[in-house]
């Protein structure tokens, strides 16, 4: 059996620590059932796996862990114009 090289070069993880730790408290949350959404609590309980995640690593971001950010979806407007000029 072939052994596995360890490789040299340093690790670039895309989310820090903390951040798990933030998510996994958000998880924690929702099982108990005081994670909610919205500003203050307002939204109601949050039953969603994804959104509890969501919120723990919106949490993160907030604190300054390492998260990448989140994409941004294109507005209409900017899409309607890159659909003009491709069709011209």
């Amino acid at each position: 059996m072939a052994t596995r090289k360890k490789s040299s070069r340093k690790s670039s993880r895309r989310y820090g620590k903390s951040a798990g730790k933030r998510v996994e408290s958000a998880m924690r949350r929702r099982k108990k059932g005081t994670l909610r959404r919205g500003k203050g609590g307002a939204g109601g309980k949050v039953k969603s796996r994804k959104q509890a995640i969501a919120i723990g690593l919106s949490e993160a971001r907030k604190k300054g862990a390492k998260v990448p950010r989140k994409k941004s979806s294109r507005s209409k407007s900017s899409r309607k114009k890159s659909s003009r000029k491709k069709s011209s």
